[in-house]
């Protein structure tokens, strides 16, 4: 299966070995929406949501998310996570919220399934603290924005 680092010759799935690979800093950035109707978006935004703070509980949730992303991706390296953020932006014009995670670590392979990781546990936990007045939530966008480090560069989505 030409190209895919995930597959032997036979086709079988393995992990990649990176054990020859320098150690160099990567980082990178995913994003995530989640939209909801006007109601809900009043009351996450105004801090009235039953379970409180919607916003401040996502975040953290995703910071988690980037940190498991291992124990949930089968074939993903554990990784030394070196920093974790992820900003939660109110979007009157979908309404919902924007989700952008960004992680760092210095090693041998790439970050961008960490950062995935964290901006959909981040919507994720936005749709279970609001799913009792708002079942028809949409998650979507989700997407690396950013990739840096190691021997494939840089990429930037367009």
């Amino acid at each position: 299966m030409s190209g895919l680092t995930h597959f032997d010759a036979k086709g079988d799935a393995h992990m990649v070995d990176v054990s020859d690979k320098p150690v160099t800093s990567r980082i990178a950035t995913a994003a995530a929406w989640i939209r909801m109707e006007q109601a809900t978006f009043d009351l996450v935004t105004e801090g009235k949501a039953k379970k409180g703070d919607v916003i401040g509980v996502a975040r953290l949730a995703g910071i988690m998310g980037a940190k498991k992303t291992p124990e949930l991706i089968p074939l993903c390296h554990p990784l030394p996570v070196t920093k974790v953020t992820v900003e939660i932006t109110p979007d009157a014009s979908l309404p919902g919220l924007q989700i952008e995670a960004t992680v760092k670590t210095t090693g041998q392979t790439g970050v961008e399934m960490e950062a995935l990781t964290a901006a959909s546990t981040a919507a994720l936990t936005v749709y279970d603290m609001v799913k009792a007045v708002d079942r028809g939530m949409e998650i979507g966008g989700l997407r690396v924005l950013l990739k840096d480090g190691g021997k494939s560069g840089r990429y930037e989505a367009k």
